[in-house]
């Protein structure tokens, strides 16, 4: 394998030191290393993270190979400076079987560029009725640990019930898209003064927050695992607070896009910032920012949801929910914390990885660790250009903004997946 020293960067932060990469990890770290073996990156200026994590994660593939592949949403992700990503189940056919799961870890593991991770779907179908194959895609050659019906919540309070039941036998996670349906039908936006400015249909914040409270209980009498997906209201945050304050075994993420737009995006009509939780008010993004500095909301996780053109590209009340999130994650944490880089690795590296129990993921740079991590220049400042994007789609909310931050490097087991800003593979 390839051995590479990393010069006079700063590892999370801490001060200049050198990092030497040899057969995929980590061989020494500390100032004036020399290996005439290896290839020289210059480190100078830049911050090493551990490889960022992703715990949700759309890649479309298998059925709807228009917007996103494997191949091409593992690019994105690499040139995001992530090194693992959990591939949410939504596809079609839905990856409720062990067949699918492994199809998905198999199309992952070939295209080598970050370690995909099939999260299984909760139900047949996402359908809401019959438990799909918890057991079986637990057992196959994925492991898989997470499951949720992303797209769908698990409405049914008994069907919930009998799926935190059965993960519990080996410590798995069910991770809930919480949306009352009842409550958002025909929802195209926040419920709110926007909402009522514009005609628009709203999707009310107690849509949200009343699944989490039902399933933060069940979760809590059962006493098994518990992942909230895409959290969005100051309220939710309150429910978790309080959750969290008793013990229960409940994590959550917030997306970038949640941290930085609201819904004021919408008086626009463009159906880029339409997206499932919707944008919120100010005082839901201020208390969201909070809530991640404080470890109330445990991760940042990207909700990356490629779309085809036509799915995009039409009217406000036909046009699909989602947005893509994978190669401006990190710069959105960056304008949002700051470089705060402890509480980032935290966040987008440390804390999904040991969620999601991926091994080998997550850890800083240290002597016999596996190489998984990314360089950072946050220095640079980019502006995005949706038709530069690696992903198929183009369904970016940040087109045109100019953000900070620029990955460099991404190792993925001490081999470089992107140098210099471009993907190597």
């Amino acid at each position: 394998m390839s051995s590479y020293l990393i010069s006079n960067v700063s590892v999370v932060g801490a001060a200049p030191t050198d990092v030497l990469i040899r057969d995929g990890v980590v061989a020494a770290v500390g100032a004036g290393l020399d290996a005439p073996e290896a290839t020289v990156v210059d480190g100078t200026g830049l911050v090493a993270l551990p490889g960022l994590v992703d715990l949700h994660t759309h890649l479309r593939e298998p059925g709807r190979e228009d917007a996103e592949t494997v191949e091409s949403g593992s690019r994105a992700a690499a040139l995001g400076g992530y090194t693992a990503v959990c591939a949410m189940a939504n596809t079609s056919p839905v990856a409720d079987t062990a067949g699918v799961v492994e199809q998905v870890w198999r199309l992952g593991r070939e295209a080598g560029l970050v370690d995909v991770q099939p999260i299984g779907a909760v139900t047949v179908g996402l359908a809401g009725e019959h438990l799909a194959e918890l057991g079986a895609m637990a057992d196959s050659a994925a492991q898989v640990r997470i499951f949720s019906d992303d797209g769908h919540c698990v409405a049914d309070p008994r069907l919930m019930r009998r799926a935190l039941e059965y993960v519990k036998a080996f410590d798995g996670i069910i991770a809930q898209h919480a949306e009352e349906p009842r409550l958002t039908e025909g929802a195209q936006m926040h419920e709110g003064e926007v909402s009522t400015r514009l005609g628009l249909t709203g999707w009310p914040a107690v849509a949200e927050e009343a699944i989490i409270a039902r399933d933060v209980l069940l979760t809590e009498h059962v006493g098994s695992r518990l992942h909230v997906c895409h959290v969005s209201t100051a309220g939710s945050v309150e429910v978790l607070r309080q959750a969290k304050a008793r013990g229960v075994r409940v994590t959550a993420e917030v997306t970038p896009h949640h941290l930085l737009l609201t819904d004021s995006r919408a008086e626009t009509y463009d159906p880029v910032y339409k997206v499932n939780p919707p944008l919120r008010t100010e005082a839901d993004v201020a208390a969201l920012r909070a809530a991640l500095v404080e470890g109330v909301i445990d991760i940042v996780a990207t909700d990356h949801a490629p779309h085809a053109v036509e799915d995009k590209e039409c009217e406000w009340a036909y046009a699909r929910p989602g947005m893509l999130g994978l190669e401006t994650a990190l710069s959105i944490a960056l304008d949002v914390l700051g470089p705060q880089w402890d509480l980032i690795a935290e966040r987008m590296s440390r804390t999904p990885a040991r969620i999601a129990g991926l091994e080998g993921h997550g850890l800083d740079p240290a002597p016999g660790v596996p190489a998984n991590l990314t360089l950072v220049d946050p220095a640079a400042r980019r502006t995005i250009e949706p038709a530069e994007l690696a992903s198929r789609s183009r369904n970016t909310p940040y087109a045109r903004m100019t953000l900070p931050g620029r990955i460099v490097a991404t190792f993925l087991r001490g081999e470089p997946t992107v140098l210099d800003g471009k993907a190597v593979l």
